[in-house]
């Protein structure tokens, strides 16, 4: 078995090769669901979870976890389609749950949420609303104090 498969498949909750503090982690969210029937989030989670192993295998050379950055990240999502902000979240979610650190989770490195925010504008200009916060409308009673107050002519 090749090092990036093997390595991904230690990160996969069905996977023998599970440390005991992520076999605990897993039986106690087990406990407090339903064990025979995950969410449909956690069902997400792991197919996604499943499709980023399948594109690390696949890369040219295949990548082991260890050494995938932001941009491989980017060059997946260049590739996924759907959500990409739960997308993200979920991978950076299950990432953290097999094992992963947190300061090392290439799901949340700084390239990443810039180019979510890019989509996001770019998705929001493409549907004409305009992403920028809004002036906050003064209340009715100001504006009614404004309009009856005597004009200096």
């Amino acid at each position: 078995m090749d090092s990036s498969i093997q390595e991904i498949n230690s990160f996969n909750p069905n996977h023998h090769a599970i440390s005991s503090i992520t076999t605990n982690s897993i039986s106690t969210a087990k406990n407090s669901s339903s064990p025979s029937n995950p969410s449909r989030y956690e069902n997400q989670k792991r197919r996604d979870w499943t499709t980023f192993g399948q594109y690390l295998k696949n890369h040219k050379p295949p990548l082991t976890l260890s050494r995938c950055s932001g941009a491989h990240v980017l060059e997946f999502l260049r590739q996924a389609w759907g959500s990409l902000d739960a997308l993200i979240g979920r991978l950076r979610a299950a990432f953290e749950e097999n094992g992963g650190k947190p300061e090392i989770n290439p799901f949340g490195a700084r390239a990443v949420r810039l180019y979510l925010r890019e989509v996001r504008d770019v998705q929001s200009k493409a549907r004409g609303i305009s992403y920028e916060k809004k002036k906050r409308k003064r209340p009715l009673q100001e504006l009614a104090k404004h309009s009856t107050a005597p004009s200096e002519s």
